[in-house]
């Protein structure tokens, strides 16, 4: 193992990533890639996802998010190929010999480590639903972690705490298409993601939702473009504070808004 590899997972410890963890890493890796190409021209985006992975250990498990919105635009899906749209940490993740991917052909996931089998064969008809990848997480008391990115740009959770929730202001919408599994079978599948009422003028906005994060305590490590750029919460953590925040009837600019082309 190179030393920027050791490096880079000392800096993630410090944000509170702890051997043993169940992580959901979210991530723009751009200024820590030029950080250290101008000290060390050989890093590569393998060093950057190893170093996640000596971050967590052995016993622990790394989730990235393998996001393609093309099924929802009529594109087939293929869940050996298709690749991410989440960036190129992820889709290193996707390839990773060791990585599985669950099923739902728009909000799939690549699952690396100990605790990787929870995610086998997972195929969850609602990308946020009970069933889905979000819900293993926050029943195993797993961690969300986010590399220099706004929680607007990168933190999906919210939607599958809405969907438990059942705000008012998404519904369930289907979406049909060519499925290509593991196993080279394609066939027309149904799926389904709770979305927002764009009709409505609903706008996802959680700008204000994660400075209540930081004010609360609840996000360990840095804010982007400080130090490593990583912070980190725990699932339950911002179950329970979202939950409130919906439950109290506070959501609106907390997590959605209405544009101003609302009648």
């Amino acid at each position: 193992m190179n030393e920027i590899v050791n490096i880079l997972a000392e800096n993630w410890e410090k944000s509170g990533i702890i051997k043993g963890d169940l992580l959901l890493l979210h991530s723009n890796v751009r200024r820590t890639f030029i950080k250290y190409k101008k000290a060390r021209s050989n890093i590569t985006i393998e060093d950057i996802l190893a170093s996640f992975l000596m971050a967590v250990g052995d016993a622990g498990t790394l989730l990235l998010p393998l996001f393609n919105f093309g099924f929802s635009s009529g594109e087939p899906f293929d869940i050996n190929n298709t690749p991410s749209k989440m960036g190129a940490l992820t889709e290193a993740g996707r390839k990773h010999i060791d990585a599985i991917r669950t099923g739902h052909p728009i909000y799939s996931f690549a699952a690396i480590g100990e605790k990787k089998e929870l995610f086998l064969n997972i195929d969850n008809y609602s990308g946020y639903g009970a069933d889905s990848p979000f819900a293993i997480l926050h029943k195993n008391n797993g961690k969300i972690a986010v590399l220099d990115l706004p929680d607007q740009n990168s933190m999906t959770f919210y939607h599958y705490v809405e969907e438990m929730e059942n705000v008012p202001y998404r519904f369930h919408k289907k979406f049909t298409g060519f499925y290509t599994d593991k196993n080279g079978v394609t066939e027309n599948k149904e799926y389904s993601l709770f979305v927002r009422d764009v009709e409505k003028g609903v706008e996802t906005y959680v700008y204000p939702m994660e400075d209540y994060l930081w004010n609360e305590g609840l996000y360990s490590g840095f804010k982007e473009n400080t130090e490593s750029g990583l912070r980190i919460i725990k699932s339950t953590d911002i179950y329970n504070a979202t939950s409130h925040i919906i439950n109290t009837g506070k959501f609106e600019n907390m997590l959605m808004r209405y544009s101003k082309k609302r009648s």
